[in-house]
């Protein structure tokens, strides 16, 4: 199979890592000749993809592929891989698979309630409003073209490199306490697992909320990692203390519970990480977080 990746961040590395390891030949676009430099001592092929540039062998490898997988974020114009290539996708002889990566953040606000993926989507902030309109534009082009196109709901992401560990050896981590809130995550290693599983019972128009089984206060969490790197908590700020970007505060503005049910009954997926602390524990594990006692 030959899968091109639209956008090559954090997530989109661990779901080639993974489907390399079965074969899948992997093309990606980048936005700068640097990251394009350091993938191709990986052996993933790169095209360039920018607001200023873009290879036109990126048409080919459109024609070329089995699945496409969409990372990268819009903005007030729209999608941006739909505007560049989308008659190109349309076109495509030879596509089964198109998989869009969203936020769970399109449900907008529900007071701490339990949201699954029959919950009309209501955002609340500008950036979620605009993936919602992705989503939709996604949809409706698969819908047009005879596409099988996907979404992808994802919680909050961590994983190697990014996750509270890290922050308390950094001494950036801080426990933010707004009482109510609660936050689900997922790790990057189950976004990959059900990416490969979508890949292998592809549903035209299907949507998935790809999250952990565990929805928890954000603060429990920086607790949890300091427990296991055997450090004292940083202090509990309230929310209205705290000093937050205008970004960080719109996040505690939404409260609610992800349900996760479909991934399991539809694609078969069990969680690696079910909860943060079985994956903090193995991050840990892994040598991540600090060496020694804070000071």
């Amino acid at each position: 199979m030959k899968l091109l990746i639209f956008g090559f961040g954090y997530s989109a590395q661990a779901i080639a890592e993974r489907l390399r390891g079965s074969g899948t030949e992997i093309a990606a676009t980048v936005r700068t000749q640097a990251k394009a430099d350091l993938l191709a001592r990986s052996g993933i092929r790169t095209r360039l993809l920018s607001d200023a540039q873009q290879d036109p062998a990126i048409a080919d490898e459109i024609i070329a592929s089995d699945a496409i997988l969409v990372s990268i974020r819009p903005d007030q114009g729209g999608d941006r891989v739909l505007a560049a290539v989308g008659e190109a996708i349309a076109a495509a002889p030879q596509l089964r698979w198109i998989g869009y990566l969203s936020t769970v953040g399109v449900y907008g606000d529900h007071a701490g309630g339990w949201v699954d993926e029959t919950t009309p989507v209501a955002p609340r902030e500008g950036r979620s409003r605009i993936r919602a309109e992705a989503e939709q534009a996604w949809l409706g082009f698969g819908a047009a073209h005879g596409k099988a196109v996907h979404l992808f709901r994802l919680a909050g992401i961590y994983g190697p490199g990014r996750n509270q560990l890290v922050q308390l050896a950094a001494r950036t981590a801080r426990r933010i306490v707004k009482p109510g809130q609660v936050f689900n995550r997922i790790h990057v290693a189950d976004i990959a697992a059900v990416i490969e599983a979508s890949l292998k019972r592809p549903r035209a128009g299907a949507i998935y909320n790809v999250s952990d089984d565990e929805p928890a206060p954000p603060q429990d969490v920086v607790g949890f990692a300091a427990q296991l790197s055997g450090v004292a908590p940083p202090p509990e700020i309230p929310f209205e203390q705290a000093d937050l970007t205008p970004m960080g505060r719109s996040f505690y503005g939404e409260n609610k519970r992800v349900r996760n049910g479909l991934i399991k009954r539809e694609l078969g997926v069990v969680l690696r990480y079910p909860n943060y602390r079985e994956g903090l524990t193995a991050l840990r594990a892994s040598g991540e977080g600090p060496s020694g006692a804070l000071g």
